[in-house]
């Protein structure tokens, strides 16, 4: 098996190729990374602190992304390979960035994309932004040691992006599917200008042609933030030595730092605290649920409804991830038992004609994980059921009782 190439590897390599390149100044990547890092920096210091207006209505219509034919709209979009590339990828990018076209969406906090339009003067702003800021940033800081490690195997580590596989990061893999595959049913946001507040990011989506004449997508995505915003109603334009009323319904302050980028079927991490929260991912968390799921489908008979597990029914659960992590699966009581537990407390736990335990809701799955952590108890003193919300186990007793 191939290892993955070092930073050391890539300069090592793009030096060896500065010996043929008096002849050949194509293959000048250094030069073309000054270039990009220089044309970044330019562009950004220039439009860094400008207010987007949302409510534009300029001549760019975003749809100039999409591709001619219709067909490649629905594309299966690429998995990610073993060992992804970002710094051949920066450097593609910074060779073909005046190729490149770019839409922008909003995504609220259910992950549901709308499309925005940005006026033409816009368009240098949003590339430079979003595209050169992380290109520039992966090319200049390569000869200085900056490394891209698994997500999941690092943490905190100075001069490092991470990666993970987007299929990991099961909201980040919702939203691109929306747009790749069910773009022709996506709202304008000019339609829910007024649901602001619920907006969790913007990402854009950016094209340009490949090779081999297939068009090539990456994405770029930031957190956004309500307070970033001003509204038309309570805000004020000054404008020279006067106060004017705002022209616009929104405008937004645009987070000029480095996220979170999605290439095909990767997902490079830049700022870890601010994907975490992007979409909602907990890896130390989700990698317990796993673990308990297994254990779980390997000990009991379960029926989900269609299209559920339970791996994608624990996403997010912490409290019954909790309760899971402090169960040994092993330990606990066999199916029969369980089922008639359930009885005895008059649950509604249904079960198939295979004795399958039937989950078809988080209602079900909740019902069935308090069952193996037996949270459920019927008085001996006034014969009501009780779930017990916490409980402590208590020692062995010692000597007699007191009135034994």
């Amino acid at each position: 098996m191939l290892r993955p190439q070092t930073n050391q590897d890539i300069l090592e390599a793009q030096a060896s190729e500065n010996d043929t390149a008096s002849t050949d100044p194509t293959t000048d990547t250094v030069a073309s990374a000054a270039i990009s890092a220089s044309t970044a920096d330019s562009n950004i210091a220039d439009s860094s602190d400008a207010a987007i207006d949302l409510s534009a209505t300029g001549a760019n219509t975003t749809d100039a992304a999409r591709t001619a034919n219709d067909a490649d709209d629905d594309r299966e979009y690429h998995r990610v390979d073993d060992f992804f590339d970002v710094f051949h990828w920066a450097n593609e990018i910074d060779e073909v960035k005046n190729n490149v076209s770019v839409e922008l969406f909003l995504f609220n906090k259910n992950y549901t994309p709308f499309r925005v339009r940005y006026s033409d003067a816009l368009t240098a702003s949003v590339k430079a932004m979003f595209m050169q800021e992380a290109t520039s940033y992966i090319i200049k800081e390569a000869d200085k040691g900056l490394e891209c490690r698994e997500y999941e195997k690092s943490d905190g580590e100075d001069k490092v992006i991470y990666r993970t596989k987007l299929t990991n990061v099961g909201r980040a893999e919702t939203l691109i599917h929306l747009i790749e595959h069910e773009y022709r049913n996506i709202d304008s946001w000019n339609d829910h200008v007024d649901e602001f507040k619920k907006v969790k990011g913007i990402i854009a989506k950016f094209s340009y042609p490949g090779a081999d004449g297939e068009t090539k997508v990456f994405y770029i995505a930031k957190a956004l933030s309500p307070s970033s915003a001003l509204k038309g109603g309570s805000s004020w334009e000054l404008n020279g030595e006067s106060f004017e009323p705002f022209s616009a319904e929104v405008a937004l302050k645009m987070p000029d730092d480095n996220q979170v980028a999605i290439i095909d079927g990767t997902v490079v991490i830049f700022n870890q605290s601010k994907f975490e929260n992007l979409f909602q991912y907990d890896y130390k968390s989700q990698a317990i649920a796993d673990e308990k799921a297994k254990e779980i489908t390997d000990k009991y008979k379960l029926s989900f409804a269609e299209g559920l597990t339970l791996n994608t029914l624990l996403q997010d659960k912490k409290p019954l991830i909790k309760k899971l992590q402090a169960l040994d699966i092993a330990e606990e009581m066999p199916q029969d038992k369980l089922v008639d537990y359930a009885d005895d407390m008059q649950l509604e736990l249904m079960t198939d004609d295979d004795g399958s335990i039937i989950i078809m809701d988080d209602k079900d799955l909740t019902m069935f994980v308090n069952l193996l952590s037996e949270d459920y108890f019927i008085s001996p003193v006034n014969g009501r059921r009780y779930e017990i919300k916490s409980k402590k186990l208590l020692s062995e007793p010692t000597g007699e009782p007191p009135r034994g």
